[in-house]
């Protein structure tokens, strides 16, 4: 008998904005392992706006990476920038 050991409740594409906005944000946590602390996600339909801020110009990239990747997010305005210290 074949048994399902994991289930991806989430990767539904017609999440709500808020919940896509907080599915991207998790989603970015786990896979670049990023403080996001000082990040912000906002979901408009599929589109998803990033801001705040990362302590290196890498991360930038990393997070759009990241964001872009999630099920249901069609479209990423990055407007994250690298903390001045």
């Amino acid at each position: 008998m074949h048994k399902q050991i994991h289930i991806h409740q989430d990767d539904h594409s017609d999440l709500t904005d808020d919940d896509l906005a907080e599915k991207v944000l998790s989603y970015i946590r786990y896979s670049a392992l990023i403080d996001t602390s000082s990040l912000s996600v906002m979901a408009v339909g599929r589109t998803v706006v990033l801001s705040g801020y990362v302590s290196c110009e890498a991360e930038i990239g990393c997070i759009e990476e990241a964001a872009a990747s999630v099920i249901g997010v069609h479209l990423v305005e990055n407007r994250v920038e690298v903390e001045k210290h």
